[in-house]
């Protein structure tokens, strides 16, 4: 065997092992899907239907009844269908969810290049308390940020929720910021500051715009947290605010945990993100290799 021929072995083998890890990988999200458009019948069978006839009466349901329900008809009544929460829930995770979102990867953004830029007595220290607020579960403060949201008002309110997710996911924006940042060439504002800008101006005329890459791979990782995120929005919330997530994981039939609702809904929360992320996938690469500007 030439060399030429063991490259060509060697290239096939490269695509036959990413082949299997991409149906790896995208397998949860086909028993997802599948699940979402069988039957109960078909969703439960052992051996596992392989081959069904879709349907969308999950679909359906989640946004016209409540879970684990149905349409149909009753006794030969005809059961009118009425709109359900989900709709209503998906609202509030799309406007929390990109909200929070942009302030954070916005705030980050002047927070890392103030880290990274200035001269900040105790920088490290206050770099580190930042950090210190992802240390600890969601849990453990619960308690006093529920009295906290009842005493100020900001119980079961979208503007609440935006508050709590975005100082959530500012301490990941700061860290990750202040490394793009770091990558940047201070000469930059240092010609600018020459040409008689202020510091002010040179960043946002020239520093930011060569911070969109990262705050792109910033804005997704903080979307992907945010769109998520379970406990917050299950204890800050009542039936007005409250997001998606929390709404599936409380699909409850008559008859036991209704799958397939789960499932539809769970691929309707998926979709969303894999949009976001597919639309900006090229500018998270360049961050990823942001690294590699040279000055």
């Amino acid at each position: 065997m030439n060399e030429f021929q063991r490259r060509a072995v060697k290239n096939r083998i490269i695509v036959v092992v990413l082949v299997v890890l991409l149906c790896i990988y995208l397998f949860p999200l086909y028993w997802m899907f599948s699940t979402a458009t069988k039957s109960k019948v078909d969703a439960f069978a052992l051996p596992p239907k392989w081959v069904w006839r879709p349907q969308i009466d999950n679909f359906r349901n989640i946004f016209y009844v409540g879970a684990g329900g149905a349409l149909g008809t009753v006794r030969g009544i005809e059961v009118k269908p009425k709109p359900s929460a989900f709709l209503r829930q998906l609202g509030n995770s799309i406007v929390v969810s990109f909200v929070s979102t942009l302030l954070a990867t916005f705030l980050g953004a002047l927070s890392g290049y103030v880290f990274s830029r200035m001269r900040v007595r105790g920088k490290d220290d206050l770099l580190f308390v930042i950090l210190s607020s992802r240390m600890l579960p969601p849990v453990v403060i619960a308690i006093p940020l529920v009295m906290m949201y009842r005493a100020l008002g900001l119980f079961d309110t979208r503007f609440g929720l935006i508050i709590m997710y975005t100082v959530f996911n500012l301490a990941f924006a700061v860290w990750m910021m202040r490394s793009f940042v770091d990558d940047i060439p201070p000469e930059y504002e240092e010609a600018a500051l020459v040409d008689g800008y202020s510091r002010f101006q040179a960043f946002f005329k020239f520093i930011f715009p060569e911070m969109r890459v990262g705050m792109v791979a910033t804005a997704i990782f903080s979307l992907i947290m945010t769109w998520n995120e379970f406990t917050f929005s299950l204890l800050l919330t009542g039936e007005r605010a409250r997001t998606a997530v929390p709404s599936i994981a409380h699909s409850l039939g008559t008859a036991g945990v209704n799958w397939g609702h789960i499932a539809a809904g769970s691929f309707l929360m998926v979709l969303p993100v894999v949009v976001f992320t597919f639309l900006l996938g090229g500018n998270l690469i360049r961050g990823f290799t942001f690294g590699a500007i040279k000055e």
